[in-house]
């Protein structure tokens, strides 16, 4: 199986610019349909999978995205990383719009989301207390650098469930938590990632500062948009000049974490769980 870099484009970033395309792939999944086809190809001369979170022409909201299927798929196609640029508000004055927050932490209050392959008969639990690979960390902090972006690594991303924007009140409440960016995706991404086996970064692209900011226009899509343009070039050049330090061969740091997550009897795992799970956990089954 050839082996792969996964980048996953949020909200404005639908196609790679210098990606050099040899195919689409439409991945079939025991999780449902991912949000688009996998775009694959070789970025920096190193073979990728692309796929736009939202859909091509933003279509999927971020509570309706497939996490689970688009995550499975990534694996399939022979991804042990997966590289994340999404749109984000900043909680803090030190991080402006068009600027990179590399963020290391998440805090979830996504309501209702499949964020584990995981029930129906088998139970796991997975170590998630280092939710990002410092190794991708590192990698994108060095291009961001090597591209001239304003790139702050650390922080921590609130995954909050949208799709409208906070209110004033709730982004006050988070502010005083201290969290650094706000979002409505990444953390159910990392969580699956981790069971996966793949490893996970994300690059968080600020376009507002939420509402909290008393000399800023509270976000308005009009104002997102704009930065959104300007963010998704930034992506583009990041993206490639990381791509091109990785190499897909590279083990991930990840490996191993669901050795001995399962807790489940192996003999009372219903075999429908087995097989929709094959993919992740045959190499501790056998």
């Amino acid at each position: 199986m050839t082996k792969r870099i996964g980048l996953v484009g949020g909200s404005g970033l639908y196609s790679l610019p210098g990606l050099v395309v040899t195919g689409e792939e439409t991945v079939a999944t025991p999780f449902g349909d991912p949000s688009d086809a996998f775009v694959l190809g070789e970025l920096s001369g190193v073979p990728v999978a692309f796929l736009a979170r939202h859909g091509r022409g933003h279509r999927v909201l971020p509570s309706e995205v497939n996490y689970r299927a688009n995550v499975w798929g990534f694996r399939k196609l022979g991804c042990s990383y997966l590289v994340s640029s999404s749109a984000c508000g900043s909680m803090k004055l030190a991080y402006r719009p068009t600027d990179i927050v590399l963020a290391d932490q998440f805090l979830d209050l996504t309501k209702g989301r499949r964020s584990t392959f995981f029930g129906d008969g088998c139970v796991a639990h997975v170590s998630f207390s280092h939710p990002v690979s410092a190794h991708l960390l590192g990698v994108l902090e060095a291009a961001a650098a090597g591209t001239g972006a304003a790139a702050h690594r650390g922080g921590t991303y609130l995954c909050m469930e949208g799709p409208q924007f906070s209110t004033l009140a709730e982004s006050r409440l988070y502010r005083s938590w201290g969290v650094d960016v706000i979002g409505m995706t990444n953390a159910t991404e990392a969580k699956l990632c981790r069971e996966a086996e793949i490893d996970y970064a994300t690059m968080c692209l600020v376009t507002d500062y939420d509402c909290w900011h008393e000399e800023e226009a509270p976000v308005t899509v009009e104002a997102v948009l704009a930065v959104l343009r300007q963010n998704a070039e930034t992506a583009g050049r990041v993206l490639a000049r990381a791509v091109s330090s990785l190499d897909p061969d590279r083990p991930p740091d990840c490996d191993g974490a669901m050795r001995f997550a399962v807790l489940s009897d192996p003999g009372k795992i219903p075999a429908p769980a087995r097989e929709r799970l094959a993919l992740l956990m045959e190499r501790y089954w056998k």
